[in-house]
């Protein structure tokens, strides 16, 4: 296992996407082009309350789709500015994606993060001048493509991570009507931008949660790790904040 200074968050469940025809002769070619990184940003100790932003191009393989998950961590802290003038069809277009997601500002509610295998490996990418590292890959299913929504619906998220939530912090988690505990890894911006994590405390008034869910908030009363090795089950609230499965 290394310590990176880079991981994911969310990966970001969604798509609002159109049925795409494109002959072999007009589509660019897919992929994003790979860069040598020049930004570099020191992470913190602790990122409870650390910024960062994805990129998340969406590709089709016959009749399933996958995002390829590119994130900040490490090398900036997703600046307004820049992340303000990303353009989603245009890049789709420029890396002959069928969708690209702006998944952020996000901000962790995690103390620490460890990771090993790929999600410490991935090459780099340059979006509108913000510098990511390619951290995870999300499948997608059906539904996401068909509604457009994908609240409360979890996906499979291939990463090798170990979040830890220190004791004497706050946990903020999801209970499904089986018993299955997500435990939000981040809050997002994307939806509310005046979100911050002192909301998350009453959060579950705000949130439509579907019938026999429930949201609570606690304590740790010792160090807890949330850990993923090589998948991760992750899904979204309607704010799109990211919870984790806890197994």
């Amino acid at each position: 296992m290394l310590i990176s200074r880079a991981t994911l968050g969310r990966t970001g469940l969604f798509l609002l996407l159109a049925a795409t025809s494109l002959s072999a002769c007009a589509a660019p070619p897919a992929g994003v082009p790979p860069i040598q990184p020049s930004q570099v940003l020191a992470v913190p100790a602790n990122l409870r309350n650390f910024r960062y932003g994805e990129v998340i191009p969406v590709y089709r393989e016959g009749l399933k789709l996958h995002g390829e998950v590119y994130n900040t961590m490490g090398l900036n802290d997703c600046p307004a500015e820049a992340w303000a003038r990303l353009d989603a069809k245009a890049l789709a277009k420029a890396y002959g994606a069928v969708a690209v997601r702006l998944n952020g500002p996000r901000y962790w509610v995690l103390d620490s993060i460890v990771a090993g295998g790929s999600t410490v490996t991935g090459g780099y990418a340059d979006f509108g001048g913000i510098q990511m590292r390619r951290l995870a890959r999300v499948d997608l299913r059906l539904r996401q493509l068909f509604t457009g929504k994908a609240s409360y619906t979890p996906s499979g998220v291939v990463r090798t991570t170990d979040y830890t939530y220190l004791a004497g912090g706050m946990v903020y988690e999801l209970i499904s009507p089986k018993g299955e505990v997500w435990r939000m890894q981040s809050y997002s911006q994307t939806v509310d931008r005046s979100q911050t994590i002192a909301d998350l405390s009453t959060l579950g008034a705000r949130l439509g949660l579907p019938k026999g869910w429930a949201y609570r908030t606690r304590i740790l009363d010792s160090n807890s790790v949330l850990r993923a090795e090589g998948l991760a089950w992750v899904l979204q609230d309607e704010l799109e904040n990211s919870y984790q499965k806890i197994d």
